[in-house]
């Protein structure tokens, strides 16, 4: 029995015991951190000399004074005995750690017949211990001046080496305080201003409209509570800057092995007849070519659909690779997809002082004409395909011939022997993988690929961190993984992090940018304000994950949820104490808030390595178990392993070849079955907008993620410039939302347990899930300037002098709000100008229909499609812009267009006739109807394209609708007040007609 109030070992949970002498057993004398002597020996054995808690090394004669007092002869054994034993009775009390799995000895045990789990298990420990070592490394160097003396503190302070430790990899550049001051009062002030505007509203109702006033005033609610979930969480936006020179001083140094993190790279592609291979292939070439060390570049290509094409086209790029990656890497150019960067109108002699340089471009060009002229030809035999299927090389027919059922393809084109350049070097690795089909299975299209990839990256190389890329976003700054690794790889910055979220940037766009395809507007305001909090939203490429926080674990600051964090820290704003008050589980014991939190979220079958010793020995054994790790992660103790090497690797004894089988198993159509994928692993399922439901589900654990913004653009892509595909592109967006907002995941009540959540945070994600509703007020309120004009009444009294005032005041605050913000963004007026319009063109067409859509998938279970088919289009620069296509999404806005106009030529007529006093409430309705046409205008210009060659049944349909809707309305006038027929019938006597 044990003792009350002994010490107990933090390590095995026994008690610390005595020394010979009777005296209580302390390791460390100046922590007084407890363990008991036999984990003491195990960590002198292994080589860890130094306490756990305080990294102070231990007393050099902790153990010789004990062994001495050993009786002569004594066989006591110690722990390292036990554990170099091979008999399993013998390995005592400390064999909790390694897990009792019942399997086949060949999954059980390595080349070397060791316990797999006890070998990651004791490999986790010794990572742990390291990271010890680094702080307690750091913490030394805090306190050198009480220990060291002063002439050799002079000369440690010249020592570049520990000055390149102290520097940071990156900083947060605050916002100036004259930029955001003013900035925050105008948000306040205007939020007084709309509180006394709605008093007024509402106590001055419009007795002869009261319909057309109450309709109005529900919409200006709706439209403030929007402003609300946009505009806060851009109350702290920041800058971050990045030093690259030091990262690659502290990471690579001359003469040692390169210590910078290795990296997955994931390129997503579906059919190549509608993502064309030249412009994966370019995607990929920049990937092989960064300025990054090629041992640490893994390029993943995954072809979901199964095409021939994808397969060939790759395996030409792969050969192309050996002459451009040399010649990128010796002439330093950029960017490095090479049909972008022979593109550029620039003088690429500039900066080159190689004599050879212009001979060489043109033969590297030369070449990608004739690579170019390749790739095309394969693109033009794939237009029709054989009755019998294609045929690969050797004769045997292609395993994907039908893409709904066929087996999973890996492939590796780079990266095995013998794969180097034309000047020798060695290339990153190239792996083509295309996940198995069968009828019957749900495959949940791109997340599904994006999670068979995490599985066989994981199986193949495991590198600790992944980014993400579309088939159409290259690598425009072959530094941008650099950039990535300065927050990652720093120890201040990095441990809390998810994910890096680069802006995306877009080529071939006009120069006015009609339709807001460049999102300037999003990505450098609303990201900016994201980021000062817990960080920006994952918008689903250019973005590099940490591993680890895909898999479902929580961050290492994850035990900060104990009574006094809880209670010294805010969610709100994360800063203060007074803001809001404790939680009831902040009363609770930190383990048990802990665990309760983890069953909630993570079903209890995932867990925090950092904080395995939490639990007790039952639910430690019950967490290292192989059965609970299955239920998780799949069948596949290879990818298991895989999970508990948090900075990533795979095992040198492991065969290549039995990898590649692994890689296979993982990417099997039954894999994920009964498993956490898709639920709280990787990414998530359950909306086309999978993107924003994967980070959301991390910030809900406690993540954090960052937002970088390097001076040249990291990733470029193609953006669909007419007015169709646009619309096409932004129903989907608000489709996932919507479908998101129907879910369990749903942020108005998702991840409310353990606070980890700022409110700020979860008012962000609010809003990108309650914005497609705006659809339904926003065409309510741009109807009733129209309406206004055609039964001469109006939404809004007689204005006294306080109401002249309050509009007047709410008038100036909008303006004053986006000037201010323009003003610390570096966003210029043209963009926040097409980014309102296009707020008003997508609000009344593409997110109207998105929620009705939303509503019958799912909860009828309908499936709507609204097709876009292709009209003509011209041959010249931005030709696709003035390209028409039909599509029933047009029909609303233009609807709305002709509404206005008749009933600004109705009004305007019935001014004439009413005479001089008509002319003043004429210009008040006008005015709205004109807000609506300017918004509208960009659309008009696009729906009339180049030579006014508009649809004719877009025209047809909103000619109608609009004459219906005009006769229907002065017939019946439902918002305005009847007219007594008593009063009509003395009218006409009187007139004795």
């Amino acid at each position: 029995m044990m003792e009350p109030g002994a010490p107990v070992c933090n390590t095995c949970g026994e008690a610390v015991g005595l020394k010979p002498n009777g005296e209580l057993f302390v390791a460390c004398h100046d922590c007084n951190f407890p363990m008991c002597r036999s984990c003491v020996e195990y960590e002198a054995k292994e080589g860890r000399k130094v306490c756990l808690r305080c990294s102070s090394p231990y007393d050099e004669h902790l153990l010789d004074d004990d062994a001495d007092q050993k009786p002569p002869g004594s066989s006591q054994p110690t722990m390292a005995a036990h554990l170099s034993d091979p008999q399993p009775k013998d390995v005592g009390i400390h064999a909790r750690h390694v897990s009792t799995v019942s399997t086949i000895d060949s999954e059980m045990n390595d080349e070397s017949g060791n316990p797999i789990w006890k070998n990651r298990v004791e490999s986790w420990k010794d990572k742990k211990n390291n990271k010890k070592k680094k702080v307690a490394k750091n913490n030394k160097t805090e306190q050198a001046p009480a220990e060291i003396p002063h002439e050799q503190q002079m000369e440690d302070k010249h020592r570049p080496g520990d000055a390149l430790m102290q520097q940071p990899l990156s900083e947060i550049v605050p916002m100036s305080r004259n930029k955001l001051t003013p900035y925050r009062a105008v948000i306040i002030m205007r939020l007084v201003i709309l509180g006394l505007f709605f008093h007024y509203r509402i106590m001055n109702p419009v007795d002869s409209a009261f319909g057309l006033w109450l309709t109005s005033v529900i919409c200006e609610i709706w439209f403030a509570f929007s402003w609300v979930l946009d505009q806060f969480p851009k109350w702290s936006p920041i800058n971050r800057v990045t030093y690259l020179d030091t990262l690659s001083a502290r990471f690579e140094r001359p003469g040692e092995p390169c210590e910078l993190a290795p990296v997955d790279f994931f390129v997503s592609t579906v059919d190549p007849l509608k993502e064309p291979p030249l412009i994966t292939a370019n995607t990929v070439l920049s990937i092989l070519a960064l300025d990054y060390p090629v041992e640490k570049v893994s390029c993943y290509v995954s072809d979901d659909g199964a095409a021939m094409l994808s397969f060939e086209s790759l395996a030409e790029t792969s050969e192309f690779a050996r002459k451009w990656v040399p010649f990128c890497k010796k002439y330093e150019i950029e960017p490095r997809a090479p049909e972008f960067y022979f593109s550029q109108k620039i003088d690429y002699l500039k900066d080159k002082v190689q004599p050879s340089f212009v001979k060489e471009r043109r033969a590297m060009k030369r070449d990608y004409e004739e690579y170019k002229i390749r790739v095309n030809a394969m693109v033009a035999r794939a237009q029709k395909t054989p009755e019998e299927g294609w045929t690969m090389q050797d004769g045997t027919p292609w395993p994907g011939n039908n893409t709904r059922d066929h087996p999973g393809m890996v492939q590796v084109f780079l990266g095995n022997t013998g794969a180097r350049d034309m000047d020798g070097n060695e290339l990153p690795r190239l792996i083509y993988v295309s996940r198995e089909k069968r009828p019957g299975y749900q495959h949940h299209k791109k997340a599904g690929a994006e999670n068979a990839l995490v599985r066989v990256s994981a199986v193949l190389t495991n590198a600790p961190y992944i980014l993400n890329l579309d088939c159409d976003h290259y690598v425009n700054n072959s530094k941008a993984v650099r950039e990535a690794m300065c927050f990652l790889m720093d120890p201040q910055v990095g441990r809390d992090v998810c994910y890096v979220q680069f802006p995306q940037r877009f080529d071939g766009i006009d120069k006015s940018d009609r339709y807001a395809n460049r999102n300037i507007v999003f990505f450098d305001v609303n990201m900016k304000g994201l980021d000062g909090i817990q960080g920006p939203v994952y918008v689903g490429t250019g973005c590099v994950f940490n591993r680890q926080a895909l898999y479902g674990y929580g961050p290492p600051s994850m035990p900060t949820l104990t009574k006094s964090s809880s209670s010294s820290s805010c969610s709100w704003c994360g800063c203060c104490s007074c803001c809001c008050p404790s939680k009831k589980k902040a009363e609770l014991d930190a383990s048990e808030l802990y665990k309760d939190a983890k069953r909630e979220e993570l079903n209890a079958a995932i867990f925090n390595l950092h904080e395995i010793d939490n639990y007790d020995e039952y639910e430690r054994s019950m967490l290292m178990s192989q059965r609970s790790f299955e239920k998780t992660f799949g069948l596949s103790s290879v990818f298991i392993e895989s999970t508990l090497m948090e900075n990533g690797g795979v095992p040198e004894s492991v065969n290549s070849s039995t990898l590649i089988k692994e890689a296979i198993h993982v990417i099997s159509c039954s894999y994920e079955e009964k498993t956490e994928w898709g639920k709280e692993i990787g990414w998530i399922y359950g909306s086309v907008t999978e993107d924003i439901l994967t980070g959301f589900k991390m910030h809900c654990r406690g993540w954090r993620s960052i937002y970088c913004m390097p001076p040249r653009p990291a990733f470029k892509g193609s953006a669909p410039i007419n007015l169709s595909d646009r619309l096409h592109q932004v129903l989907r967006w608000a489709l996932g939302s919507v479908e998101i907002f129907l879910s369990r995941h749903c942020p108005l009540w998702y991840g409310f347990g353990g606070g980890r959540l700022r409110w700020l945070q979860r008012l962000a994600y609010i809003n990108t899930i309650v914005y497609p509703f705006t659809s339904l007020p926003l065409i309510a309120y741009c109807l009733i300037p129209a309406i206004c004009l055609l039964t001469g009444k109006f939404i809004i009294p007689t204005l006294s002098n306080l109401a002249s005032v309050l509009f007047l005041g709410l008038f100036m605050s909008i303006i004053l709000t986006a000037v201010l913000e323009l003003r610390w963004s570096g966003v210029s007026i043209e963009d926040l100008w097409r980014n309102e319009q296009f707020w008003v063109i997508g609000g009344v067409s593409a997110h109207l229909f998105a929620v009705f859509q939303g509503f019958l998938k799912m909860l009828a279970g309908i499936d709507t499609n609204f097709t876009v088919t292709t009209k003509a289009a011209e041959d010249a620069e931005f030709g696709e812009l003035y390209m028409v296509k039909w599509t029933t999404v047009l029909i609303p806005p233009t609807t709305l267009l002709i509404v206005n106009i008749v009933g600004v030529v109705a009004g305007f007529s019935d001014a004439l006739n009413k005479g001089y006093e008509a002319w003043g409430p004429l210009f008040g309705k006008v005015f709205f109807a004109f807000w609506v046409i300017l918004h509208l205008y960009p659309f008009l210009k696009g729906l009339m394209g180049r030579q006014n060659r508009t649809p004719t049944i877009v025209v047809l349909w909103s000619v109608l609708l609009a004459s219906v809707f005009s006769l229907v309305w002065v017939k019946i006038n439902p918002f305005v007040n009847k007219v007594d027929s008593m009063e009509i019938a003395g009218t006409c006597i009187s007139i004795d007609c």
